[in-house]
């Protein structure tokens, strides 16, 4: 291929990116946008409302209105549990996912085969059929409508076991353990110093995965929690909606302030999810 040809295949690449980021920002731009129109103007254009302002557009009719409403009604509480929620169980899963995942694959003990089948058997069952007995017993543990019933079942989940699992041993050589007992490391400093530099991008992964899920959770809050003040951000959004009229500029409002924290999240963490969804794919 000549050098002119590679410049118009990398021009035409260039090109065919750029249309599909735009069109992936599209929906993005609409709910801004939407989120500062007021229920008149919401219907009345698909983008920014017309008027009399600079290129027809009715620039004065954009209003923060709809956010300082959304925090009036209380909002802000259910965003602060959100992101308690979602950081408690990020950090709290992957390090215990991580300290169990390396256990299993570097620690030799009777009855790890056994547990390793039982989190591989953990992993095929629906979280759905685990509702009914999960309540039963967060009310037999009197952990019903507290942060605690919420957060302790999410801290161990069998998927992450098994991702740091592979992790370990694709990433920590044995030679390398071995040397860290010889010079007189404990396995707690082995496990921080040793073991987590070399899975960090697992953990960057992981950790964007876990905050997500939790952040997105809309059943179990309902099912555990039943004081509205400790509701996170996914279930007060959901009672927005009236039963026979929905201001559209409030849920659009609500929606952004819930997308932002998650895609600040993401900004930070990119390069280590990417990094972690393809570590064991090469192996050199």
């Amino acid at each position: 291929m000549s050098a002119g040809q590679r410049k118009l295949s990398k021009w035409a690449m260039h090109a065919i990116l750029i249309v599909l980021s735009i069109v992936t920002l599209v929906p993005y731009g609409w709910l801004l946008i939407a989120s500062l129109k007021n229920q008149d103007d919401f219907f009345s254009a698909i983008f920014l409302p017309p008027g009399d302002g600079v290129f027809g557009i009715g620039w004065d009719k954009l209003t923060l209105d709809n956010y300082q409403n959304l925090f009036g009604l209380g909002f802000g509480v259910n965003l602060v549990n959100s992101i308690f929620y979602s950081a408690t169980t990020a950090l709290a899963a992957t390090l215990i996912c991580a300290a169990t995942g390396y256990v299993l694959a570097k620690h030799q003990f009777r009855g790890r085969n056994l547990i390793t089948v039982v989190v591989l058997g953990a992993l095929i069952v629906p979280p759905t059929l685990l509702l009914a007995p999960g309540y039963e017993l967060l009310y037999d543990l009197g952990l019903l409508d507290t942060a605690w019933g919420l957060l302790l079942p999410l801290l161990a989940p069998a998927f992450g076991v098994f991702l740091f699992r592979q992790a370990v041993i694709q990433s920590v050589p044995d030679e390398l353990l071995e040397a860290a007992r010889i010079d007189g490391a404990s396995e707690w400093s082995i496990f921080f110093i040793v073991v987590f530099p070399l899975v960090r991008p697992m953990i960057g992964a992981f950790m964007l995965i876990t905050f997500l899920g939790m952040w997105n959770n809309f059943i179990s809050p309902q099912i555990v929690l039943q004081t509205a003040d400790k509701q996170p951000l996914s279930v007060a959004i959901s009672q927005l909606r009236g039963v026979y009229k929905t201001d559209y500029g409030l849920l659009t409002a609500a929606t952004v302030v819930s997308v932002l924290p998650v895609a600040a999240l993401f900004l930070l963490l990119q390069k280590q999810f990417i990094s972690g969804l393809t570590s064991g794919a090469v192996k050199g």
